[in-house]
Order: C-alpha cells, then structure tokens, then sequence
C-alpha cells in the first residue's frame, strides 16, 4: 500500500499514512527539501511547535531532563531554558541565544560550594557572593566569565517574574572584559593584497565583495543571495531582515562591482556565497573558517569579517556621510551602536578641520 500524503498548514509539514494505519510527521529542512527529519508528534502535541522548528533547522529537538529538586538552580536552569525554547519555536528568541545559555547554564550548574554541594542541587536563592566566586574562578577567560554572569542574570529576571525572588543576586556584579577595540578595520593596503591573491570569479572574492558594499554581517552572508534582489526603476536593490536581534531591515542599491561579482560567478546557487560543492555554508562558523583561510592565504592573519564591516562605516563616515545613514547600511537600531564604528573617523575630520586654523599660524 502506497503512502498517503495528508495536507497541513505549516510549510515543510506533512504526514504519510503507512500501510500499518500508522501515520508519520515529516518535515522538510528550509532551504533544502532533501533534508527530511521524521517526528515523534503530530499539530495536537504541545511540543509539536519544538519539533517543528528543529526540523526546519535541519536539527532534532530534544525536550530539556530537570536536575534537581523544585526549586533548586538546577530545577530553575531546566525552567528557564524550557521557556527559551518556547520563545525560539515562536520565532521569538535565537536559537544560538539558547544554545549558548544552555551551555554557560550547564556550566554553572556543575560548579560546587565550600562544601563540595553541586551548585544545581542548592536553593535558587543563592548570595551574590556564590556568583562572585565563579566569575572569578573562570578570571582567565573574562568574556566567558561576564557572558555567564550575563546568562545567569537573565535565567533570574525569569525567575523574578514567576514571583520566586524579589531581587536579582547577579544585578551588581561588574565585568572583569576589557575589550581592546574588538576587530581590527581592513585598510586599503589589506584590501588590495586580498584581491591580488583573490582575483574577480573566485568566491574568496565575491565574499570580500558582499561584505564591502553591503556591510553585511558574516551570519547573514551564508545566505543572501538572487532571491533577495529587487527591481525598481531600472535599479537592482538588495533587500533582507538580517538575523540578528533588534537589527532593523536592510535595503541597498546593488552598486556596479556587487553585480559584476555576483553575476561573474561559474557556478549559481541559493545563495551568492557556496561552498566547493555549489550550495550554501551551512552556519556563520564554517564560512568563517573558510574567510580565516582566505586571509591567511593572502597574509592578513589578523583579519576578519567584523573588520571589513568595520572598515566600511569608516570609509563612508569619512566620506562625510552621518551616523543616521551608516546606521541604514549596518541594520543598526541605536545611533549609539553607529557611533562605536564612526567615532574615530569622525574624530579625524574635526581634527583636520580645526588644524586648518593654525596653517596661517606664523612660527
């Protein structure tokens, strides 16, 4: 007997009915319908929405165990993260957000007392100075050490708002990062060796390209591509909601040297950037490692994606352009995210300008 298939109302969903009288969810990977992943329940389940949105990732969804008793931080961890999970399969929060977290949380949970007690096996209501101690036990990897204390903080506004304490015991713990001005800006002489050793039609060079004239960031470079081109008025624009939360919608004119590189191109795909195989990177972090070699080969070994993005805001803020307008290009919602990247740039300019006044200056 040849399966039946049932229509559905969520894309990529749909159930076949075996010749056992058994029926089977199954749902399609976004972006490749190849990629099918068989699951446990049906639109009636309340974790069907879990199952869901894992399968369209390409990924299974496993439902959180809880550690501990009611209560304990290890029963608040499977809490919080259950809810985060909620927020994910609404398309309400990342799933690299809650990847993490269960991570750091995980973490945190197997750290011990004085007394050698687990920290997941505690009462939830735990002193500030319990936290303290693992900040500073973990003072050699600083920026994992706040982005636990981040994550834990934000596991207790969780439980504040279930009414389980009235104050945040991680609200005053200070940052131990010292940032030292994050990715360094490309210059014209780094842009220059890249495309000497990456010539047009190679796709280490439609890379530097994407990011150059669209400032994109590398989590959505995996997968821009032809479908997020729009025709207006004999002008190809490039439209896309980047992926990052709070980032606003992006929309740019294709400017000559994009359409030349894109269109350039062999092999064409789903998405302007493939991999050897003619199909779209998987996730940021294999692109990534893939720009880390492109640089390497052409001897930037302290360059990276961030840097290209950060040499573009520079190029355009001391092209006189404003905050306003960098910020339409790089999805900023805040100015004060812009002024991060055009500070230094614009300090330049008012620079110059003043020192004009001293040119006539006899000495």
């Amino acid at each position: 007997m040849q399966a039946e298939s049932v229509k559905h109302d969520f894309p990529g969903w749909y159930q076949e009915r075996l010749p056992s009288g058994n029926v089977r969810n199954i749902v399609r990977k976004e972006g490749d319908k190849r990629k099918k992943t068989t699951i446990p329940v049906g639109p009636e389940h309340h974790n069907f929405l879990n199952h869901y949105w894992a399968a369209r990732a390409g990924q299974k969804w496993a439902e959180e165990k809880s550690t501990g008793a009611e209560k304990s931080l290890g029963w608040l961890r499977h809490e919080y993260l259950a809810y985060l999970e909620r927020l994910v399969a609404g398309g309400n929060a990342s799933p690299l957000t809650l990847k993490q977290r269960r991570s750091l949380l995980t973490r945190l949970c197997r750290f011990s007392d004085a007394d050698g007690d687990a920290y997941s096996d505690l009462h939830l209501d735990m002193p500030t100075d319990a936290f303290i101690r693992v900040r500073n036990a973990m003072a050699a990897t600083p920026a994992e050490a706040d982005n636990m204390m981040k994550a834990a903080r934000s596991m207790y506004a969780f439980a504040i708002e279930l009414g389980l304490l009235e104050a945040n015991p991680l609200a005053g713990i200070a940052k131990i990062h010292r940032g030292k001005g994050g990715a360094k800006p490309w210059t014209a002489d780094d842009l220059r060796k890249y495309r000497e050793r990456h010539p047009p039609g190679t796709m280490a060079h439609l890379y530097l390209t994407l990011l150059m004239f669209t400032g994109t960031r590398i989590g959505d470079a995996i997968w821009l591509g032809r479908k997020h081109e729009v025709a207006d008025a004999g002008q190809v624009w490039l439209e896309w909601q980047p992926g990052k939360k709070g980032s606003r919608k992006v929309s740019l004119p294709i400017l000559p040297p994009l359409l030349r590189a894109t269109r350039g191109m062999t092999v064409q795909g789903e998405a302007y950037i493939l991999n050897e195989r003619g199909r779209p990177f998987k996730n940021s972090e294999t692109l990534r490692t893939r720009v880390r070699r492109w640089c390497d080969q052409a001897g930037l070994e302290e360059r990276s994606s961030h840097g290209v993005r950060k040499a573009m805001a520079t190029l355009l803020s001391e092209a006189g352009c404003s905050d306003k307008q960098v910020g339409a290009i790089l999805s900023h919602s805040k100015a004060a995210t812009t002024a991060i990247y055009t500070e230094s740039a614009q300090r330049r300019i008012l620079s110059a300008d003043a020192m004009d006044a001293l040119r006539g200056l006899e000495w």
